[in-house]
């Protein structure tokens, strides 16, 4: 799992594009996630020709309302960190914006070691560049709830992939997230009320 989070001074992604960023969305004051590779070389990568990249999830957060440090807390415990991957494309990768972030990852994948006894597989990298991922990989719990999707498509648009609205339904279709978060966002939304009911369907 890669993971990077970030303000617009720094990310911790996580790879593999379905299991991540869930627990990261819920905890970072905003919730916007888009899928994306990073941490490679090659230019114009696609899921069919990686290349050198690794799977990745773009969480930004609020650093008003969360720290750095407990975002990383979120991405140690909801990932496997002490083995190596079979794939570079789903490697663990924590991608540091600053030589802050890059620290501050350092020093809470040495506390992990220290407090399991165990070596952290982990890498921790500098950023370089992101690609955003296809649009099927965007979103893609709440795509497959179609009658939702679509619908929030069309009244987003083009900004669809960085919803606020988009990235919370897509956790709670997948299971993330409580009654009282759901009940509290379901209050607010303005779908209809077969968008509604399929997404309670789905919970």
């Amino acid at each position: 799992m890669a993971a990077a989070v970030g303000d617009r001074d720094g990310d911790v992604r996580h790879g593999l594009f379905l299991g991540a960023r869930r627990p990261l969305r819920r905890d970072t004051g905003r919730g916007q996630d888009t899928s994306r590779y990073a941490g490679g070389t090659d230019l114009d990568p696609s899921y069919y020709s990686l290349g050198d990249h690794t799977e990745v999830v773009q969480v930004e957060y609020d650093p008003e309302a969360v720290r750095y440090e407990d975002l990383l807390a979120v991405f140690w415990a909801n990932h496997t960190p002490f083995s190596a991957p079979r794939k570079r494309q789903y490697r663990g990768v924590v991608l540091a914006h600053n030589d802050q972030q890059r620290e501050t990852a350092k020093r809470t994948r040495e506390e992990l070691e220290s407090r399991t006894g165990r070596s952290v597989e982990t890498a921790i990298e500098t950023l370089d560049q992101f690609y955003l991922a296809e649009d099927y990989h965007q979103k893609y719990e709440l795509r497959s709830t179609p009658v939702v999707a679509d619908e929030l498509e069309d009244i987003y648009g083009d900004a669809f992939v960085d919803s606020t609205v988009a990235a919370r339904l897509n956790g709670f279709v997948a299971g993330h997230g409580d009654d009282a978060e759901r009940e509290a966002l379901f209050a607010e939304l303005d779908i209809s009320p077969a968008a509604l009911s399929e997404v309670r369907r789905r919970l």
